[in-house]
């Protein structure tokens, strides 16, 4: 048997350089407990994230809890995501603080910017974006999707409250719970939508206020 540790450490290292800089990723997903599968939790950038989806060899992966508070934008004016100054921050900043190795793994995505479902709202055109918000209805297909969103309740006037709370709530650096934006527009233009730290879906949105960030990217695997 102590022949086997040695054969399969020089496995390992002829597995990595054929991988090249995917490599070392696989080998932490072959050994266990690193394994990114929907659901986990992978570490990336000096940060955690939770792992919501996995398709053609790229996750898409959300922050586990709120990294910072910031404001949507910096007036209360009319602005879609395109335009808002937290889409600028995103994309720029806070990109430009991920190692170069670490950039090269974050490819562009397409998102659409549907309108709001219960108000009508201009959502604005669809963006590339490398980091991003997950928008209402992504919320909607990654933390549990109670039917509201689609079909609003008569008693739901601001918010979506049901039994996938729990799962949309997080914390922020401190420990405490904390509420994230979305990209999406709340019940007009100079408004987003929000998760309460409560986990509601507050749908009418808001602006005016910091508010969590819980950035979102596909990965290259």
């Amino acid at each position: 048997m102590m022949f086997y540790r040695p054969i399969l450490s020089i496995f390992a290292a002829l597995l990595l350089l054929a991988l090249g800089a995917g490599g070392y990723y696989l080998l932490q997903t072959l050994s266990g407990p690193k394994v990114a599968v929907v659901g986990s939790i992978i570490g990336f950038g000096g940060r955690k994230w939770q792992v919501l989806e996995i398709q053609d060899g790229r996750a898409l992966i959300i922050s586990q809890n709120v990294l910072e508070s910031r404001l949507y934008h910096s007036s209360n004016n009319a602005i879609t995501w395109e335009n808002c100054d937290l889409r600028h921050y995103l994309n720029n900043e806070f990109y430009n603080s991920f190692a170069k190795k670490d950039r090269e793994r974050i490819p562009e995505t397409r998102n659409g910017n549907p309108n709001n479902p219960w108000y009508g709202a201009n959502g604005g055109n669809p963006t590339v974006d490398k980091i991003f918000l997950l928008s209402l209805e992504e919320v909607s297909k990654y933390f549990g999707d109670s039917g509201q969103l689609d079909n609003r309740p008569s008693n739901a006037t601001h918010y979506i409250n049901d039994q996938y709370n729990s799962a949309r709530m997080t914390r922020d650096k401190d420990g405490d719970a904390a509420g994230w934006w979305l990209r999406s527009p709340g019940h007009s233009s100079d408004y987003a939508a929000y998760i309460s730290d409560g986990g509601l879906v507050y749908v009418i949105g808001n602006l005016g206020s910091n508010g969590g960030l819980r950035p979102a990217l596909w990965l290259n695997l």
